[in-house]
């Protein structure tokens, strides 16, 4: 069935569009000249506009290269920096009948690391073609032609676009795959996505519905993943609206940038993950705000990892004075074997906050307290569910629905969940066709994420295997680090991993931290108040501390934590070690505080605690 798509002026409800194909073709040749993309070379001033018609165009005469090539049915990997070459080779793909593969750019700087996660993914896929431009052409081919499998690397710069006259639209339907969504994950091994153009055009229908007076927006996520491509590029063309662009690397340099570009672009709807507003909290200065305007701001999406409410009430505090509305934050909820989007908050009211005994938390419940009611822990809301979307939690060692107010994992039906992993079929059938036990309801993605419900609202608690369960209580890593970063300004936001290691039959905590300008602190005295303060706040002794240099704690693509691949580095002597306690390697089991070597009670370890304050 078709999906319609709703574009404002241009809406016209006899139209039905299956196909993503489809809806820039018509796009293109109602508004041909609407800008459809502008691309911010420089991050600032430097412009590269496409319109609907160049999209189409261009696209068709990538289709046709594609066609010659033998390419229809194929894989072929994307190998592009940010700009609107990647858009237009992106659509080109879909306009030939090819199964796009994004991919995360070469960099001839940084070969050793980039290199072996894109052909793990080039294996994977099978992908035998890859697109990019004339100038990663010239230095990259033979990396990209190593393992032997691409057969032809097609530069889509140097296509005469004339050759768009004889495109023929290739045989579609919403059950046509789209692309390959590559999961983060670990080098070695990434996981596809499988994607139909079904999939998309729903999951599309719900962000417009989620945001239905967005007008423009401004995009610095990397197109390679699915929030930067979903929400960032097929979002606008799925509305018939057009998208202001710039490269990560121009907003992690200079986060000004961003905000400038929703103020002089009058964007309505931006967004990204926590540590972006993070990064604006810490980078930009009075100064730099000087004459920005942000009251056309309304939707401020947060998503994709863990969303913390003191980054939040910081970014309001810091930016209400240029315009920034407490209505305009949106939490939301969602992952790549969903399309994207599942939940999100209301987007005419300010974000639900609540208070919640962290007691009650480690032990599976959602009990909402008062702010000053002992140990507590906020949690922001990530919204409702809707627009034919299941969201069960469900307990995931009895597969069993969980009573409201019971943290469980959190489980997803509909038709934006996808179809699959490819040529995974025991991953596929473990994670994408879970089943209650009354057999009444399915299939179910599994998300791997914990959570529960409270009046209707979402709140997502963690990953379920990176829970860290000690003496029977489960402690989020997220919280810990969250912990650790406050204690000290030396330690880096979103630069550290907590994990647990097995040893002497039970669960000792790990701490990996980044330090800023080690040479100007006392390593070992930051160690001691790291171990301080996460035992205060969690009531946790802490095995093992190690401070490494900035910028080498494991991350995905999309700048989150890896922290099992941190795991594996610390267990294998890979960190950039600067300082660590205690100095011989993996905790033991006496590696206790103050070198008690017995177990602790609660009390014991809290006036060893406070023992170490006065000592």
């Amino acid at each position: 069935m078709g999906i319609c798509v709703s574009t404002g002026d241009l809406c016209d409800h006899s139209h039905k569009f299956t196909t993503l194909v489809e809806i820039l073709r018509w796009h293109a040749d109602q508004q041909p000249d609407n800008s459809a993309f502008i691309f911010l070379r420089d991050g600032e001033q430097d412009e590269q506009v496409m319109t609907y018609a160049e999209l189409d165009r261009w696209a068709r005469a990538i289709a046709v290269a594609l066609t010659q090539a033998g390419a229809t049915g194929e894989r072929a990997l994307l190998v592009y920096e940010p700009g609107l070459e990647y858009v237009a080779a992106f659509f080109g793909c879909l306009y030939a009948g090819v199964v796009a593969v994004p991919a995360y750019p070469l960099d001839p700087l940084r070969v050793r690391r980039t290199l072996p996660r894109l052909q793990a993914i080039v294996a994977d896929a099978q992908a035998h073609f890859a697109l990019t431009t004339g100038s990663i052409l010239g230095w990259a081919e033979h990396l990209l032609r190593q393992n032997g499998q691409i057969r032809a690397v097609i530069a889509t710069d140097s296509i005469d676009e004339s050759v768009h006259r004889s495109w023929q639209a290739p045989q579609l339907d919403g059950d046509a795959l789209a692309f390959l969504q590559y999961t983060s994950g670990s080098t070695g091994s990434p996981k596809g996505v499988m994607l139909t153009h079904g999939n998309l055009l729903h999951n599309l229908g719900l962000l417009d519905a989620a945001d239905s007076n967005g007008t423009r927006g401004v995009i610095w996520l990397p197109p390679y993943h699915d929030m930067g491509l979903i929400g960032g590029i097929l979002l606008p063309v799925y509305r018939g609206k057009d998208a202001v662009l710039m490269s990560p690397l121009a907003f992690v340099q200079r986060p000004i940038r961003w905000l400038e570009a929703i103020s002089r672009y009058r964007a309505s709807s931006t967004g990204g993950p926590n540590f972006g507003y993070e990064l604006c909290v810490q980078k930009i200065d009075e100064a730099q705000c000087e004459g920005l305007d942000l009251s056309c701001w309304t939707m401020a999406f947060n998503g994709a990892e863990p969303i913390r409410h003191e980054t939040l009430e910081a970014f309001r505090k810091k930016f209400a004075r240029f315009g920034f509305r407490a209505e305009a934050p949106f939490p939301c909820y969602g992952l790549a074997e969903a399309t994207l989007y599942v939940s999100g908050s209301d987007p005419d009211s300010e974000p639900v906050v609540a208070n919640f005994d962290a007691n009650a938390l480690e032990n599976g419940l959602a009990k909402q307290v008062a702010a000053k009611h002992g140990r507590t822990r906020t949690l922001i809301g990530s919204g409702r569910v809707s627009g034919e979307q299941t969201v069960r939690i469900v307990d995931p060692e009895s597969l069993k629905p969980c009573a409201e107010g019971h943290i469980g994992e959190i489980w997803v039906h509909g038709p934006s969940v996808a179809r699959g992993y490819w040529n995974r079929p025991d991953e596929t059938r473990q994670t994408f066709q879970a089943y209650l036990p009354s057999q009444d309801e399915g299939p179910f993605l599994r998300t791997g994420d914990l959570g529960f419900f409270r009046n209707g609202e979402l709140f997502v608690t963690g990953r379920l295997k990176d829970l860290i369960i000690v003496g029977g209580r489960n402690h989020y890593p997220q919280d810990i680090e969250c912990t650790v970063q406050r204690c000290h300004t030396a330690l880096k936001r979103d630069g550290g991993a907590v994990f647990s290691v097995e040893q002497d039959g039970g669960e000792r905590v790990v701490i990996v931290q980044e330090v800023l300008r080690p040479h100007k602190w006392d390593l070992e005295a930051i160690v001691h108040q790291i171990r301080e303060a996460v035992f205060e706040e969690h009531e946790l002794a802490v095995d093992t501390v190690v401070l490494i240099k900035t910028s080498t704690v494991p991350k995905t693509t999309s700048g989150k934590i890896q922290r099992r691949a941190c795991r594996d580095q610390f267990l294998n002597g890979g960190l950039r070690v600067l300082a660590q306690w205690p100095e011989a390697g993996p905790a033991t089991s006496d590696s206790t505080p103050c070198d008690v070597q017995q177990p602790l009670s609660p009390t014991e370890r809290r006036l060893a605690a406070l023992w170490s304050k006065v000592f």
